[in-house]
């Protein structure tokens, strides 16, 4: 049995006066002294005004802020789970999950105050605490405020002594592609190993300061790389949500003296399209990392030529998450890769009948380590269908993801199999299609899905969004396909549209442009 540990307990011992979170949303600054004094009376005022037993669901439904990983810790000291909520979901979705997850009770922004009445009376979830934000009317809902439940409650609550890695610590719900969400489970040992895993590539030290703009209802937001930070005693400063033109000035700002840079496709897009961009200064960021989605290589090249690198990596909620993240030297030489597994895990590219591919033959990725979920909540369906065994015995997790490996052992994310579709009776995978078509200078941003067709069975559809004062038509991406695609990759139909449909994580929500366009008929 291995022991858990209190990581903010440890620093707030060792290093109290260390400044371990900035709140940019307030300006409030707090040392690890502070931070975990506070997420101890917020555990004392669970325990005592929520009767919070270990093993207990608690919700919280907020915008990123400080008071999130408060909430984080202060369940790790009461042995409870905490239940992030995607505040961008509609209430029956979110009560689905209340309701799977049998949650106790719910911190919630006030901002989200009038949608709280429905959700206690339609979940278990009878508790509540309001975050009050600092400069805006507060609610007169009745619930208990947050500020109030700290300066009220006792800090006398530590780490039960016998948790260990295997205790769990977060149920996280995944975006279902068809029916209900899947609740993940994460424990202690899951949020160790990706706090490992990841500090190498990114050089992270109890020196770094990071600037977290991914939501944290998601597992980007909380442990790429903040929980990382809070495992070493560095810095974070949390962005209540991503604007470009505060990310760039928070960047810039040698006053904070950010060294760390995590975010998705579409972060690093938007960020590159802001007009003071190219005469920003941002050498001095030393690391910067981007999961969720395919990084166009164009885009890519756009930071090269300002001297970043940005490290493209790969991961899931059910790996903590950080699977890949591709060395500096090989970012620019193998743009597509995200290089070869992180020390503390296992990758493999199989067939149907679990063989290893040869190079350059696409089969599903699978993950094996210590990183990986021990399964989905109330889902023995999923658990059995998510996860095979080897003839050694050893647990690999099924992605979803078709890949390949090249001769060094490289590993290339190609596309979610859910997404690819069958042209002519050949697979096309829509990144590769989208990478191609992101070459084009008056392209802002692009998705390809495939659409039913008469002769071939299917076809691609490029869904473009054009650069503001460019003019592009079909014709011309039609072309620029043909000269750079296969014959059978090259979509037969464009559409153009003013945004693309994102989720917290970046990724496009092709389900809904299929739901938009798969009726029409395009030219």
């Amino acid at each position: 049995m291995i022991l858990a540990s209190d990581w903010i307990a440890f620093h707030a011992d060792r290093t109290p006066e260390k400044l371990a979170l900035i709140d940019q949303h307030s300006g409030r600054r707090f040392t690890y002294g502070q931070l975990n004094t506070r997420a101890a009376r917020l555990a004392g005022y669970l325990r005592a005004a929520w009767d919070v037993q270990p093993g207990d669901r608690l919700a919280i439904l907020g915008k990123n802020s400080t008071e999130y990983f408060e909430f984080e810790f202060a369940c790790i000291k009461l042995g409870a789970m905490m239940l992030p909520l995607n505040w961008r979901l509609a209430e029956p979705e979110l009560l689905f999950i209340l309701n799977d997850a049998e949650a106790k009770g719910i911190v919630y922004d006030a901002e989200f105050s009038e949608r709280l009445l429905a959700l206690v009376a339609g979940s278990p979830a009878k508790k509540t605490l309001r975050i009050d934000l600092m400069g805006s009317p507060i609610p007169d809902d009745g619930a208990p405020a947050y500020e109030d439940a700290i300066a009220a409650a006792s800090s006398e609550v530590v780490l039960n002594p016998q948790t260990t890695h295997d205790t769990l610590v977060t149920i996280m719900y995944t975006a279902g592609t068809t029916g209900h969400p899947k609740g993940v489970l994460i424990t202690h040992g899951m949020l160790l190993w990706n706090a490992i895993n990841i500090t190498t590539p990114t050089g992270l030290s109890h020196k770094s300061v990071f600037y977290c703009v991914l939501p944290t209802f998601h597992s980007g937001g909380l442990n790429l790389y903040v929980n990382p930070l809070l495992h070493l005693g560095g810095t974070s400063i949390i962005a209540r949500q991503y604007d470009p033109a505060l990310t760039l000035q928070t960047l810039t700002d040698p006053a904070l003296g950010v060294t760390h840079m995590f975010g998705v496709p579409s972060i690093y897009l938007f960020l590159s399209q802001h007009p003071d961009f190219e005469k920003a200064d941002l050498r001095h960021i030393e690391s910067w990392g981007c999961g969720g989605a395919p990084m166009p290589v164009a885009l890519l090249q756009q930071y090269a030529a300002k001297g970043l690198i940005v490290q493209l990596g790969f991961g899931m909620t059910e790996t903590s998450p950080t699977v890949f993240l591709i060395d500096k030297h090989r970012s620019l030489k193998k743009p597509a890769s995200v290089g070869k597994p992180l020390l503390h895990t296992r990758v493999r590219v199989v067939r149907e009948d679990f063989s290893d591919v040869q190079p350059g033959e696409i089969g599903e990725v699978v993950i094996s380590g210590p990183n990986i979920t021990p399964g989905y909540w109330k889902r023995p369906d999923a658990n059995a269908s998510s996860f095979t065994l080897d003839a050694h015995g050893n647990r690999w997790l099924h992605s979803g993801d078709a890949g390949t490996v090249d001769e060094e052992g490289c590993i290339y994310i190609v596309d979610r199999y859910k997404d690819m579709y069958i042209s002519g009776g050949e697979n096309v995978y829509p990144a590769e299609v989208e990478q191609v078509i992101f070459h084009m200078p008056e392209v802002a941003d692009v998705a390809v899905i495939g659409v039913p067709d008469d002769k071939w069975g299917e076809s691609g559809l490029a869904i473009i969004v054009v650069k503001p004062g460019c003019a592009l038509v079909a014709e011309q991406v039609i072309e620029h396909c043909k000269a750079n695609l296969a014959k059978f990759k090259v979509p037969k139909s464009v559409a153009f549209t003013d945004v693309l449909p994102r989720n917290a994580a970046g990724k496009v929500l092709k389900r809904e442009l299929r739901a938009q366009y798969l009726p029409l008929k395009t030219s």
